[in-house]
């Protein structure tokens, strides 16, 4: 009796042990660390709209690979979205996405977030959440350098004139603004743009101030037009912010984050992307 109480001791002692050490492996597996490492942030963009995207063959200046794809995207959003991916403890990856399938992917679960120049209008509001805003700018023209719009400076010298904006945008809303405007149909990039005024199909597309500054310094052909009289607008419409799925759960952080950027950094941002656009951007 004394042996076998002795053998059932022993096995009592070493379940009890084993058990033991399960409960302390439990433990050490669930504590530290944040629950976003090694995740990857999806990031949507057209990686065509210079300077705040665009697409380029290598990493220089700081671009970041293409998820699926050879090339790069640089830019003031992949700039902005570098920042943002850090803070959330998180691997960026950029997801080429045409400008109609943004909010689709969104929603859809194949991107995280659109950081892409994107104003929070009130019809976007509808349908996905958005940050506050990282850019707030202003509505120009591009025109054809030399050209008979170049001097315009009022919504009223473009009467007339054969002008567009890129499709599902509020651009090519307030091009209606304009009395005796030809309104042309809508394009689906800034680069069909851009080839359109080169070729004398159009007179000018609405822009914001950015992309006009970085297309004529781009194209010697294009001139800017800023107004005196210009497009009204609301602040939404002239902001740019980070598209979310509604209620996502990185919109307390990314706003944290983007709180930190002050206005002079985001300018100094914008500055360099202009002047790292590639040429034919």
């Amino acid at each position: 009796m004394k042996k076998k109480s002795g053998l059932m001791l022993t096995a009592m002692l070493s379940l009890g042990m084993l058990l033991a050490g399960c409960g302390s492996e439990e433990g050490a597996s669930s504590g530290g660390g944040s629950s976003e490492e090694g995740k990857t942030f999806k990031v949507g963009m057209e990686a065509g709209y210079a300077p705040f995207n665009w697409t380029q063959s290598d990493d220089s200046n700081g671009a970041v690979k293409i998820s699926g794809n050879a090339e790069y995207a640089g830019g003031y959003d992949v700039e902005i979205a570098k920042q943002i991916a850090e803070d959330l403890g998180m691997e960026l990856e950029i997801v080429k996405t045409e400008w109609d399938g943004l909010v689709p992917a969104l929603n859809s679960g194949k991107i995280d977030a659109i950081v892409a120049g994107m104003s929070p209008t009130a019809e976007r509001k509808e349908t996905i959440d958005f940050s506050d805003h990282y850019y707030t700018s202003e509505l120009v023209m591009v025109v054809k350098k030399g050209g008979e719009f170049e001097g315009a400076s009022t919504l009223a010298d473009f009467n007339g004139a054969k002008v567009t904006a890129q499709l599902n945008t509020f651009h090519y809303s307030v091009i209606d603004q304009i009395e005796g405007v030809s309104k042309e149909t809508a394009m689906e990039s800034f680069p069909a743009m851009r080839v359109a005024l080169e070729s004398g199909i159009i007179d000018g597309y609405v822009s914001e101030r950015p992309e006009a500054v970085s297309a004529s310094a781009a194209n010697e052909n294009f001139a800017m037009v800023e107004f005196t009289d210009g497009f009204e607008t609301s602040e939404d419409d002239t902001a740019v912010a980070v598209g979310l799925e509604k209620g996502s759960e990185f919109t307390e952080q990314i706003n944290e984050t983007l709180a930190g950027i002050s206005e002079e950094q985001r300018q100094e941002i914008m500055d360099t992307a202009i002047q790292n656009q590639p040429a034919a951007q």
